[in-house]
Parts: structure tokens; sequence; C-alpha cells
């Protein structure tokens, strides 16, 4: 006999939408209906997958498509809400362009919740939070996740350090050496955030202020000069790798 087709098939779109997600009909209008009806032809029959950040993915059934609005009847729910690896990611903000792209990849390699540093060199000192929310929803929806990180309030460095939580690791990317990222976050696991500095790096007084923080450890990230966003990318993947769910 041939093997029954996985249902539904892996290039079934998917949505984010407002929670809650639940057996029932949903109207989908907006944007995401014309993407849905325009974009991908969506017709009568035709599944889609939705997820609103707290109650897993679900399946969806197209029972009417319009141009402006369609109608979805969900039946199922396909997974539950995925476990979250406990990382933040602590970044001053960049210019457009490198932070869209850092909030995207924060949410593809899993991070929790993403909290902008004004740091003494941030060049950036006002971010559209609703533009990155955006990005992390797109990246949500093409990543699989069933969780979009958390974006944090703006905060400055000298609070944010203030107030940091006991139980949690700061591993900071110290550009004048640091212990090698990977091996220092096998050794604690648990809690943890990563914190990036601007493209020009902590001052020297900032550097001391977060080494001052009893849960602090500095890590190198190799031996060449990475641009911000790249550092993030790259210490957000030894965490994954190292303490994170890439273990799994």
């Amino acid at each position: 006999m041939p093997a029954t087709p996985a249902w539904p098939p892996q290039s079934t779109p998917r949505l984010f939408v407002a929670p809650p997600l639940g057996v029932g009909l949903r109207v989908i209008d907006g944007s995401q209906a014309h993407y849905l009806a325009q974009v991908m032809r969506l017709k009568p029959g035709d599944p889609v997958k939705l997820f609103d950040g707290a109650n897993g993915e679900w399946l969806g059934i197209a029972r009417e498509v319009g141009r402006k609005a369609l109608t979805l009847e969900v039946t199922e729910r396909l997974r539950p809400t995925e476990t979250v690896p406990d990382l933040w990611l602590c970044a001053a903000p960049l210019k457009k362009g490198r932070i869209d792209w850092l909030a995207e990849k924060a949410c593809e390699l899993g991070v929790a919740r993403l909290v902008p540093v004004i740091t003494a060199r941030t060049i950036v000192d006002r971010l559209n939070g609703d533009r990155l929310q955006v990005h992390m929803v797109e990246a949500a929806e093409q990543c699989g996740r069933t969780a979009v990180p958390v974006l944090a309030e703006q905060v400055k460095l000298a609070p944010m350090l203030r107030d940091w939580p006991a139980e949690r690791t700061l591993f900071f990317a110290d550009e004048t050496g640091g212990m090698p990222a990977a091996a220092a976050m096998a050794g604690h696991p648990g809690p943890a955030a990563i914190l990036i500095g601007p493209e020009g790096g902590f001052t020297p007084e900032e550097r001391d202020a977060i080494r001052a923080v009893p849960q602090a450890i500095g890590i190198g990230l190799g031996p060449r000069i990475l641009r911000a966003d790249t550092a993030a990318a790259a210490a957000v993947t030894l965490w994954m790798a190292s303490a994170g769910d890439w273990r799994l």
C-alpha cells in the first residue's frame, strides 16, 4: 500500500494570531488575509497552521476565502507550546537592518527574551518596537516556533546591572578577553543571559561595572573581531549547543 501522506503537509502556511486559540471558527483579515488569499492562493479546504504564543500549534481549514477576509475552521491542536530555553539576549540597539536581523535570528535560535540595553557608545537610542516584534513574529512563523520571544522594554546598562537577578548567569562578550565561550557556558547550566555591547564595545568603566556583578562571566568569541549582530548570533548558538535545547 502507498504511504499515507503527512497531514498537514510541511509546506502548509503558518500564521501567528492573537490568543486564545481553540476549536471553532476563526476570521482572518487584513494583511494576513491578503497573504493567504493572494500570495499563497489558499482555496476552501486548504490547511493553515496557527499559533498564538501560548496554546501551541493548531490546524485550521479554510472554509470561506475572500479578497479581504477568510474564515478558518480550527479543528485540532497539532503540537503543544514548546519548552523555551531560559536564555535572554541583552544587546545594545543597532542601526536599522542590523537590529532587525538580530531580532530575527534571536527568534530562530530559540531565545526567550530580547532586552535592548543602552550603553555609553550606543549610537541608536530609540527603537521601533512594533517593527522588531513583526520581524520576530515572521521568524517564528518561518522556523516553526510556537512561542515568540518577549521583547522587553529598553533599559540602561547601569540599572540593569543593579537589579540583576541572583539566579541568572550573565555571560558578556568581552573584547579584551575572557573564557572560551563554549566551555564557560557548558560549566554554568541554568537560567542565563548573554550581553552584547554596541559597535564600539563597552567602555572600561562599563566593563568594570559588569565584572562587579557576581553572576557575570566574561567570554571570548574567537580570534576575529565580530560585528555586534554577528557576535550575538554566535554567542546564542554556542549557548544553545552547550546548555540549551540543541543538546537534545
